[in-house]
């Protein structure tokens, strides 16, 4: 296939272009950055420079490519997590990606013919933080999340429905690490673990389900090559584990002093309701459909060895 990568320049970008050359398929890849283009063909990508919330120049992208697929992983993650109190700002880019862009690149879809469309969701804490501690695709979003996070639940939930709806597909990837991402060796989350500003907040009870980028990079090679339209599916590890668990053992990783433990009212004065239930009631994500249905099992089956072999690397 001809395969159109929206946000090509991404974590994800930059390991699905060379697996996706390996099988066989072609590769446009878009990017904000010129800077960025060069590196995009160097990994085997015809670069496109271009913002996804220009409208007539997404359109005349996909138009002019004219690709059999495309694939939606645009964001703004980068500077994501610079202000965790107020994440609801820090997120505002990446939300109209989801909105704006995922409206954007769908019309480009129908004018194109395209039908077999992939983006990017999240499976990490929109999930109703009721009964079980991890949950599969037909478990109900949050009906009532924290202030900060409901304009980020909306455009979760529209990437979703909107892309669905039109026959595509979407991956509720787990939380990344690896390379290129936040969490890797001198990037701002493992830096923020190595200094211990990352506390343990209460009980340490939230469930969290991490993803290597090499193995959402996969996933989304399968979700493409064995597509069925209107499906959603989680795509991490086999391992959801609770923040009191994973973050100590991330800190011995890297290197650091255990984590601080901080209770949940000072968590809430200092950090907002949102950082309290993610670190204590947020819940984990099942892999079970992903592994059955698209033929895909993570190479890094578990946190503990990723990170290992990450800090290794």
């Amino acid at each position: 296939m001809h395969v159109f990568v929206a946000g090509a320049g991404g974590a994800i970008g930059r390991s699905l272009i060379p697996l996706l050359k390996a099988n066989g398929h072609t590769v446009t890849g878009t990017t904000r950055s010129a800077a960025r283009a060069q590196e995009l063909r160097a990994l085997g990508a015809e670069p496109v420079v271009l913002d996804g919330l220009d409208r007539p120049a997404v359109l005349a992208a996909v138009a002019a490519a004219r690709p059999d697929a495309i694939v939606h992983q645009m964001t703004a993650l980068a500077s994501a997590f610079s202000d965790l109190r107020h994440v609801e700002r820090a997120f505002a880019p990446t939300n109209r990606l989801r909105t704006e862009g995922t409206d954007n690149l769908l019309a480009a879809a129908r004018a194109g013919g395209v039908e077999r469309v992939v983006a990017q969701s999240f499976a990490g804490w929109p999930a109703a933080r009721t009964g079980g501690p991890v949950k599969d695709e037909g478990a109900p979003f949050d009906p009532d999340p924290p202030a900060q996070l409901r304009s980020g639940l909306d455009a979760i939930r529209h990437v979703e429905g909107a892309v669905t709806a039109a026959g595509g597909v979407a991956l509720r990837y787990g939380g990344f690490y690896g390379p290129g991402t936040g969490m890797a060796p001198g990037a701002e989350q493992w830096e923020m673990v190595r200094a211990r500003k990352l506390p343990v907040i209460g009980d340490g009870g939230g469930i969290w389900s991490f993803c290597q980028i090499e193995d959402a990079a996969g996933a989304t090679l399968a979700a493409l090559e064995r597509f069925t339209p209107g499906e959603v599916y989680n795509v991490c590890d086999d391992d959801p584990a609770p923040v009191r668990e994973w973050l100590p053992a991330l800190s011995r990783v890297v290197g650091a002093k255990p984590p601080r433990h901080v209770p949940r009212w000072l968590a809430r004065l200092l950090a907002g309701e949102h950082a309290v239930m993610m670190m204590c009631e947020s819940r984990g994500a099942s892999n079970a459909k992903a592994k059955a249905r698209l033929g895909w099992t993570p190479r890094w089956p578990t946190w503990r060895e990723g990170f290992a072999a990450l800090a290794a690397r």
